[in-house]
């Protein structure tokens, strides 16, 4: 989740660059198209994709998956949000570094921005001679259910979020980590989803009681998706944002 910024600064966090040679190979998945239609729910289960490594986020349906998805949010441990102060991005790396060890993807030679729109993207394509920069997109955004035919030229379109926001973490104990394991939870995909770029800058560094995605088909995956960061980094959550991530998986 990025903080608030300059127009500048968001762009660069974003990606943007003058580069708008829309050439490279193209991959192809699974899930509707649509340039901003609404369609169905695209790719995996989270309970299923326990690393984060599987494409997309799809809804939890059925009622044994609401009540796994209960029983993992009662794991969580709760205490009351601390101050904000020292807060600052910088203290969980640059970003979207290539060098955070100890998460999937680092250390490919492609920056974790860059990987993320890989694996969520469908109908991808580069930069002309590049593996790595991607150019032109469709991604399916979970928290509004609609596709977003994506152009780096419009980079901030598409925003990479952090599930857990980094401030969220900073309040809730991130701030007595050591520099190497907040750059794990920057740059870890398991809390980073592709969204459109409205939507992250409305969520800011929002827990659940305070912002959930406007799809509601999705908001108990996005309670699960929270928890798992949650419980893999030790972090406590507030007792209103467990009270609302369980509400949100309630058969």
């Amino acid at each position: 989740m990025l903080p608030t910024l300059s127009v500048a600064a968001v762009l660069a966090l974003a990606g943007c660059d003058p580069e708008q040679t829309v050439s490279g190979t193209g991959q192809k998945g699974s899930g509707a198209e649509g340039g901003g239609q609404a369609v169905t729910g695209f790719g995996a289960s989270p309970l299923d994709n326990a690393d984060g490594t599987k494409p997309g986020l799809a809804p939890l349906t059925s009622e044994a998956d609401k009540a796994n998805a209960r029983k993992l949010v009662e794991e969580l441990t709760v205490k009351g949000r601390g101050p904000k102060t020292g807060y600052e991005r910088d203290k969980f790396g640059y970003a979207w570094m290539d060098t955070a060890d100890g998460v999937p993807l680092a250390r490919n030679g492609c920056d974790t921005r860059n990987d993320l729109l890989k694996l969520h993207g469908r109908n991808v394509e580069f930069r002309t001679g590049s593996d790595c920069v991607v150019v032109s997109m469709d991604l399916y955004d979970p928290y509004t259910g609609k596709d977003v035919a994506w152009k780096k030229a419009k980079a901030t379109e598409v925003q990479i979020d952090h599930v857990v926001p980094l401030s969220y973490a900073w309040q809730m104990g991130a701030s007595r980590w050591s520099k190497g394991k907040r750059e794990q939870l920057a740059n870890d995909v398991l809390n980073l989803l592709p969204v459109s770029g409205s939507t992250n800058s409305a969520k800011r560094d929002s827990g659940p009681a305070s912002w959930l995605p406007p799809n509601k088909s999705i908001r108990c995956s996005y309670a699960v998706r929270f928890a798992q960061v949650a419980l893999k980094y030790d972090l406590a959550v507030t007792t209103a944002d467990r009270a609302t991530m369980l509400k949100q998986c309630q058969g």
